[in-house]
């Protein structure tokens, strides 16, 4: 999902004078991304080769191009228990502000093509501090 885009190792939240990044969750229910999964080789070359079309278009923007979420353990009080999310994958970017983060992600995004899904867009705040 997010192939051939390299890591760029950041050590705080803001990046130069006016960047900040942002965690970018892929969301849909379980069940969407299990119909996802079960797509024709023809259908996932298309899907891939949005992703990658987005992820150039925006290349200046990915700080970290991310990857596809696999199985969950939830770990609490009481030991460790598999469970289901709605989150298919993540990606680092980097804007100006939040708003800006979110207009990299409008309605012809390749994620937003799955029905029912959505992307989630939260700032990465640095730890004061540190």
């Amino acid at each position: 999902m997010h192939a051939g885009i390299s890591s760029r190792s950041q050590g705080l939240n803001q990046i130069g004078d006016h960047m900040t990044k942002f965690m970018v969750l892929y969301m849909a229910s379980p069940e969407a991304f299990a119909q996802m999964m079960q797509s024709t080789p023809e259908q996932q070359q298309k899907g891939m080769a949005a992703w990658m079309a987005w992820m150039n278009k925006n290349r200046d923007s990915i700080v970290e191009g991310g990857g596809p979420i696999g199985k969950t353990k939830r770990v609490d009080g009481r030991g460790a228990s598999d469970m289901k999310n709605g989150i298919g994958g993540y990606s680092i970017v980097q804007a100006n502000s939040h708003d800006d983060a979110v207009k990299l992600f409008g309605s012809d995004h390749p994620h937003l093509q799955v029905p029912g899904a959505w992307v989630e867009i939260s700032e990465i705040r640095s730890i004061p501090g540190m």
